[in-house]
């Protein structure tokens, strides 16, 4: 799915520095590169960061299912942190499970090279 940075970013995840990197039938993928603002004081990615990054991934694979002209909102959302990232970049890969005339479920992987950092799923609602 073609896309512009206008469809894909907002001042949120400018911010935090999140590149969407590719759309397709009910999948999206974006990176976030550690940067020295995304730190706790224990020198490693901040969960929120990770969590923004999940969140806003799995919203673009929502998209990527009905459009971009209709928006989507997130209901629910539920995140596993399986381990630290204190360098380097992570990559969240998401996928549409369900998607439902209202609803859709979502889950999605925050990877760093092969290693499993997040896991999440989340419930969105078509607007």
């Amino acid at each position: 799915m073609d896309f512009t940075d206008q469809q894909t970013t907002s001042a949120y995840s400018k911010l935090l520095g999140i590149e969407p990197l590719s759309l397709g039938d009910g999948v999206a993928e974006a990176r976030l590169p550690m940067d020295e603002h995304l730190r706790n004081r224990g020198q490693v990615m901040h969960g929120g960061a990770i969590f923004s990054l999940l969140d806003i991934t799995m919203g673009l694979a929502c998209t990527s299912t009905h459009g971009f002209d209709r928006r989507s909102a997130t209901l629910e959302c539920k995140i596993n942190y399986l381990r630290p990232v204190a360098e380097g970049e992570v990559i969240c890969k998401a996928r549409v499970l369900h998607a439902g005339k209202r609803t859709l479920v979502v889950e999605a992987d925050v990877m760093q090279g092969d290693k499993l950092v997040a896991k999440g799923q989340g419930t969105f609602a078509q607007l």
